[in-house]
């Protein structure tokens, strides 16, 4: 038995695994697939909210403390397991921004660099986007990282820790409660006991923790995204070399050329299928952004689900009525923006330690109705 049971093997539930093992205990990690290979694999990897000064402190919290942690982070896992997650720091450009006041009260309250930019700075910066831009916005410390690779790179961490058991390929098909306390976890592969779980489960942990008659008010909003394979440009640079946010809409550049364009915001259920309306829609606003990508070859169309909670902010504490159980949850479209910080924030209650943020408004009571079965 180990002492710590997680359910769901994204970044959050990998992050979470890595720093328990890393103070000794042992723990096994579940995941239905492979490690890394749903919402985790499919966003985009820009390390902050698209639009930070539009969220609630709470969540503003946890992006402030996790953007300062992925350098590192990133850094700690290239040298243990060889793989490069591209942290790349080369800012933002924000164009066409409606609340530049909001943003700047924003960035003096957060004391992050923000400024006003005219044309002559964004095409110095980006100077095959769309002719005509006369200002923006630009943020120079923002970040983004090649989540599939942070994904691997994290897997392999796991592998490597003694203290790490791996079940993937195991769905958990029931959550064993007796006399309320949380006594085991019932799997395709067997059952699982623990001292304590985790459920890391995105926008499938309602459903579980609905079959034991706890309400989580997470659901999944389905995003999809395109990735442009780019030639070569003149003067050795890429097409694109820092991200670029219009209208809601995101164009992210690869080290090795390559530039994915997102997101759409879908009420579709469980349903990760790709549509043709939304392939158009992003080749839309990919252009509109920056026009040679007209030319460029479609590499690949994909759909992941975000786990939506009200107003953002993820559920991260104990579930109420449920001994031995916890939550890591909700992160909508923040899931990798937050989870260094949120990790870190559950690990430090399950240790007994100081947290560095409040935990009270991420605590499952806030949006949890329990019913005794």
């Amino acid at each position: 038995m180990s002492d710590y049971l997680i359910i769901g093997g994204g970044v959050i539930g990998m992050m979470t695994a890595w720093q328990l093992a890393e103070v000794g205990h042992s723990v096994t990690l579940v995941e239905r697939g492979q490690c890394g290979q749903e919402a985790s694999w499919a966003g985009g990897g820009i390390v902050s909210p698209l639009y930070p000064w539009r969220y609630s402190d709470p969540v503003s919290n946890l992006a402030q403390q996790a953007e300062g942690e992925y350098a590192t982070l990133t850094a700690q896992l290239l040298e243990a397991t060889g793989i490069d997650a591209e942290y790349r720091q080369k800012g933002l450009l924000y164009l066409r921004v409606d609340d530049a006041d909001k943003a700047f009260e924003w960035a003096r309250r957060s004391n992050k660099p923000l400024e006003a930019v005219d044309a002559d700075f964004i095409y110095r910066k980006e100077p095959w986007l769309v002719e005509g831009v006369p200002s923006g916005l630009w943020m120079p410390t923002l970040g983004s990282v090649r989540n599939p690779r942070l994904c691997r790179a994290l897997r392999a961490r796991l592998i490597a820790l003694p203290g790490v058991t791996l079940q993937e390929g195991a769905s958990v098909e029931r959550l064993c409660v007796t006399q309320g306390r949380l006594t085991g976890v019932e799997t395709s592969r067997g059952r699982l006991t623990a001292g304590q779980v985790i459920l890391c489960g995105g926008a499938w942990s309602g459903v579980l923790l609905g079959s034991i008659g706890v309400a989580l008010p997470v659901r999944p909003v389905k995003g999809q995204m395109m990735l442009f394979r780019t030639p070569p440009v003149p003067g050795g640079r890429q097409l694109l070399e820092r991200v670029v946010l219009a209208d809601g809409r995101y164009l992210i550049p690869r080290a090795d050329g390559r530039v994915l364009v997102g997101s759409t915001l879908e009420q579709a259920d469980f349903d990760k299928s790709t549509t043709e309306a939304a392939r158009e829609s992003l080749r839309h606003s990919a252009i509109a952004m920056l026009p040679p990508l007209g030319d460029c070859e479609i590499e690949h169309h994909w759909a992941g689900l975000r786990p939506a909670a009200p107003d953002g902010i993820p559920f991260i504490g104990s579930v109420p009525g449920v001994e031995g159980l916890h939550v890591n949850a909700g992160h909508y479209r923040n899931g990798l923006v937050l989870a260094p910080a949120a990790t870190r924030l559950l690990v430090d209650q399950l240790l007994g330690l100081p947290t560095r943020i409040d935990p009270a408004p991420y605590q499952p009571r806030n949006g949890f109705l329990y019913n005794s079965l």
